[in-house]
């Protein structure tokens, strides 16, 4: 079954980047010879991301002046861009710039990733608001081995041990790769976890 997943790299206390918006800190992390993200995207039909992620793209792989870059990146694949300001396209690129409802969006990309997965990219004021209509399905974190004190959050909302049930762990060079069911796919897993339990016959 198709998910919504948010998928990205954090340092162990909870940040995306940190207070001056950078990731510097995260390109000195040794990251093997895997490559999580192309597994991954391989599986994504669709993704979002706030205002402040996409000029952070635009800047670090200069977009503008090479385009060519977003589509070695992310080929085709379509993406929603949040925001209430004027940010310049990537040339030829899939990209629609949008504000309002991410439910109503959130539709759209289901629509359009034809089966396959819905990408966050964040930031996490944006995915926090998926998380407010329920529209997230997965976490999947990669944690650098950095401890930042202040900076940009992994999200803005509270989800406790009722909302989330580990599936995943996984070492990739110096990151750990933890993967989370979310809000009601979380609970329907603890549910058939708990039925599996009661089915085990008693050793008494």
């Amino acid at each position: 079954m198709a998910k919504t997943q948010y998928y990205t790299a954090t340092s162990i206390d909870g940040f995306i980047a940190d207070k001056s918006n950078s990731l510097d800190w995260l390109f000195e992390v040794d990251e093997g010879t895997a490559n999580p993200f192309g597994e991954f995207f391989a599986g994504v039909g669709a993704f979002a991301m706030g205002a402040t992620t996409y000029e952070w793209v635009l800047k670090n792989d200069n977009l503008l002046e090479e385009p060519e870059n977003w589509h070695d990146m992310y080929g085709d694949v379509p993406c929603w861009v949040f925001t209430h300001r004027d940010l310049p396209p990537v040339p030829d690129a899939n990209v629609f710039m949008i504000s309002g409802d991410v439910r109503r969006v959130h539709e759209a990309m289901v629509v359009a990733a034809q089966g396959k997965n819905v990408w966050l990219a964040g930031g996490g004021n944006l995915v926090s608001q998926f998380v407010d209509h329920g529209l997230l399905d997965e976490i999947i974190l990669g944690i650098a081995p950095a401890i930042l004190g202040d900076g940009a959050p992994l999200l803005r909302r509270k989800l406790l041990v009722d909302d989330l049930i580990l599936t995943g762990v996984r070492e990739v060079g110096q990151f750990a790769y933890l993967t989370y069911a979310v809000g009601d796919v979380a609970r329907l897993g603890r549910h058939l976890a708990a039925e599996a339990v009661t089915r085990i016959p008693s050793l008494g």
